[in-house]
């Protein structure tokens, strides 16, 4: 399947986390069978996956509580599985989820990045998992309400009140005059990426014809791999240079190095 970046760049810059749904209204047929395509054509890599749970995920976010807040009312899930024995499943997890999540935008569908406070035994239950594969993180789906709740916008004001970092403070190598176009908003997709708590894990390196992305070793991890939101903002760098006409490809790295974009 190839990048729709037509739909899923401008998904990019509307995406909020959304934790709580209207009640008793299930996303439509259309929507899900929309989203189940995608799930099934969205494979860039092959040890990741994602899969659409329509059954009510009530026991999968069932009491939960800590820096994803309480998930209520959602009518169906997400599930974004890896297969554990590779080095890199964690980036491609990423990568491969948040296409499925930008999909889900573009509908006009509710969703959440969740990987730490969920119960990954009830979600394994509605799976047909490999003995090597593992649920490493989900998102709840529902319509939202238009305006955030109240518990929704403290805990937006827990993530740091959303605040990102400049590019100044995340980019180093070449100096920007000389950056080619199409490098400052790919850049920029990258630093509007979703993270835990918005903690931001990610530096980036200018050359004149790549992007090398790296793991920011001071970051806390809070139980979520910092290189799965590096996945995260792989996938918003390459849907942005789709947007300004360069088709490059990534080429994963050794650690603390996560990987490059070049053309």
């Amino acid at each position: 399947m190839k990048i729709p970046f037509a739909s899923w760049y401008p998904a990019i810059g509307t995406r909020e986390s959304r934790r709580q749904f209207n009640s008793f209204q299930p996303l439509s047929a259309e929507i899900l069978s929309n989203l189940k395509l995608t799930c099934e054509e969205f494979r860039p890599f092959p040890e990741a996956r994602v899969e659409l749970i329509t059954e009510r995920p009530d026991k999968i976010f069932n009491f939960i509580f800590g820096s994803y807040g309480f998930i209520r009312n959602p009518t169906a899930t997400l599930a974004f599985i890896g297969d554990i024995r590779q080095p890199h499943v964690q980036e491609a997890v990423g990568y491969t989820g948040e296409g499925v999540i930008l999909e889900a935008t573009a509908l006009g569908v509710g969703t959440c990045w969740v990987a730490g406070f969920f119960n990954p035994a009830a979600a394994a239950q509605q799976l047909h998992l490999a003995s090597f594969e593992s649920v490493l993180a989900v998102s709840p789906l529902g319509y939202s309400p238009f305006e955030k709740t109240l518990g929704e916008k403290a805990l937006k004001g827990f993530a740091r009140n959303r605040k990102r970092k400049p590019l100044t403070e995340l980019v180093s190598g070449l100096p920007e005059k000389d950056w080619q176009p199409w490098i400052k908003p790919a850049l920029e997709a990258a630093r509007i990426a979703p993270s835990a708590t918005n903690r931001q894990p990610w530096m980036f390196t200018i050359q004149d014809n790549s992007i090398t992305l790296a793991n920011d070793p001071g970051k806390l991890d809070f139980k979520v791999s910092k290189r799965l939101d590096c996945g995260i903002a792989m996938l918003h760098i390459e849907i942005s240079a789709l947007n300004s006409n360069v088709r490059g490809k990534w080429t994963f790295l050794d650690p603390p190095l996560i990987a490059r974009f070049s053309y």
